[in-house]
């Protein structure tokens, strides 16, 4: 049985990354400019931002499947894990924290599934 602490913050969390996601596909400046800096080719964001609204509605369908959840879940940590390399690999250490903002709210979610 989920508990509520699991359902809010598995839907903060889709909520974050579907707004990320839509960040992306608007091509909002704080996101383009960043991304763009650290050397990641415009023609990525499509895909970028499918893989994000993929891991949002997946996480959000895991409250229902939760083998679905899980595997979202575990998508976007991939996800944010690669952003992270990403940022770091361009040397743009403090924006380190940026992808983990994102990140947290998922793994806090995976964690209480499994705590469930």
């Amino acid at each position: 049985m989920m508990s509520t602490a699991q359902a809010v913050v598995t839907v903060l969390a889709a909520a974050m990354v579907g707004f990320s996601a839509v960040s992306v596909f608007l091509r909002t400046q704080w996101v383009v400019r960043p991304m763009a800096d650290y050397g990641v080719p415009m023609t990525w964001l499509p895909w970028l931002g499918t893989a994000k609204a993929a891991g949002a509605v997946g996480l959000l369908a895991g409250l229902f499947v939760p083998v679905v959840g899980v595997l979202a879940g575990a998508g976007l940590v991939l996800y944010f894990t690669g952003a992270v390399a990403t940022v770091v690999r361009a040397r743009w250490y403090a924006h380190i924290p940026f992808p983990l903002v994102y990140a947290a709210p998922v793994v806090a979610a995976l964690a209480l599934g499994q705590a469930a």
